[in-house]
């Protein structure tokens, strides 16, 4: 897997971490391993200006998936093909404010919005209740299982 971090945000975040954690998803939705996917870190002003460009919403957001290939979760018999999966911008800053109203610390919320925007990518959504269970459900025990296997590390 190929996951490029580039973080233009100020704000110091575990891109090791977060390369494990890509790649994790990418291998338990059986993507093909040269498969390649971006992640940008970017400040308020950078989201928000992506967020009115490209869905046409004001105000900053805390992450913004852009598909490139339209690659879809294969199954253990069947990998994806590989290709560019596309690019995951994600607001630090605005993940910070929501990770003190949740409680939790910017790591696990920067973990929580890179899965999010990493099931965007494959075309997940949650648009409608059904779409949102099953998304919300896999990115949950995506997270679980992740925080299981760094513990065994």
């Amino acid at each position: 897997m190929s996951v490029e971090i580039n973080n233009e945000s100020g704000i110091d975040v575990e891109v090791g971490r977060m390369q494990r954690l890509a790649a994790f998803v990418l291998e338990s939705l059986h993507v093909h391993p040269d498969t390649e996917v971006g992640v940008m870190l970017v400040d308020e002003g950078s989201i928000e200006r992506l967020h009115v460009q490209w869905m046409d919403e004001p105000g900053p957001t805390d992450v913004l998936s852009f598909p490139m290939d339209e690659l879809r979760p294969g199954r253990s018999d069947a990998q994806t093909p590989a290709g560019l999966l596309g690019d995951i911008v994600i607001c630090p800053q605005v993940a910070e404010a929501q990770a003190d109203a949740a409680g939790h610390d910017l790591p696990q919320e920067i973990s929580v919005l890179l899965t999010h925007g990493m099931l965007h990518l494959l075309g997940f959504d949650h648009a409608n209740p059904e779409e949102e269970a099953e998304m919300f459900g896999l990115q949950r025990d995506l997270l679980l299982s992740f925080a299981m296997h760094e513990r065994s590390r």
